[in-house]
């Protein structure tokens, strides 16, 4: 997929959504030994040291990220899925196991999440 030289390095936060479906994705496309995966806890100690390690790479550092090349940081899973697809020559849009999810519980999940925050937004302020 890449030189020999660099491999992808993510950095997936327990418990998240967005960093599912990249990890969904590196499994199915066969990808998960092509990649690093920094794997940690929210609110852990070494949170903190990958947020100081991506700081100086990212305008805001949230999760998913990804160095996908030499200094090519990104934060969006879309961008990162379609990046790491492009080099793989592998169409996310045939993988079942990742499209029942982003289609499925990840959708619903987004879904949920936006009508959580239209209601905290139309609630009185306590």
């Amino acid at each position: 997929m890449t030189s020999a030289l660099f491999r992808p390095i993510v950095y997936l936060k327990e418990n998240c959504p967005f960093c599912l479906k990249v990890r969904l994705f590196l499994l199915e496309a066969g990808l998960a030994s092509d990649v690093e995966t920094r794997d940690f806890v929210s609110d852990g100690e070494h949170e903190e040291t990958i947020r100081a390690e991506l700081q100086p790479h990212l305008d805001k550092v949230t999760f998913p990220a990804a160095q996908l090349e030499p200094g090519l940081y990104v934060t969006e899973s879309d961008d990162i899925v379609a990046f790491l697809a492009a080099k793989a020559g592998r169409d996310p849009a045939s993988m079942t196991v990742y499209r029942n999810y982003v289609d499925g519980v990840f959708a619903m999940s987004m879904k949920l999440w936006k009508e959580n925050q239209e209601l905290k937004k139309a609630a009185p302020a306590t």
